[in-house]
């Protein structure tokens, strides 16, 4: 398998407050490979957003994939991996570093922000694993 898309989507509701990450994968005919909603305890959006994105960066690897389309629905995030705009908070920056040290690891990767209608499956997926904080007790 070595081409694959992957759309991603972190949530949280409140800024902190209960999170979860969204990963859909898809090969290029749009048949699903790998679906993720999981849930992240009580973080920010942001914090949200890049583990999203780890996350599927992780699950392409595991799937033999060598090039990838990421697609998600934060432009911050979207410019910061671009080099666009800095990381200026300092607890996002550990998650900026994994995130571009694992998409090195592809021979062809690139993220690309999408307005959140074309993100709904990730959403909708992101928005389970919120669902599920504080249900695994």
């Amino acid at each position: 398998m070595t081409k694959l898309i992957a759309h991603v989507d972190g949530a949280a509701r409140g800024n902190p407050g209960p999170a979860g990450i969204g990963v859909s994968i898809t090969r290029p005919d749009g048949s699903v490979v790998k679906e993720v909603a999981e849930p992240l305890g009580r973080t920010t959006n942001n914090v949200a957003e890049y583990s999203a994105l780890i996350r599927g960066l992780e699950e392409a690897r595991a799937l033999g994939c060598s090039e990838l389309q990421v697609y998600t629905d934060s432009e911050l995030m979207a410019r910061q991996i671009a080099g666009i705009y800095r990381v200026k908070t300092p607890h996002l920056l550990p998650l900026y570093q994994r995130a571009t040290a694992l998409l090195k690891q592809f021979d062809k990767a690139k993220v690309t922000h999408v307005r959140r209608e074309m993100n709904k499956e990730a959403d909708r997926l992101s928005n389970l694993g919120a669902d599920k904080v504080g249900s695994e007790d």
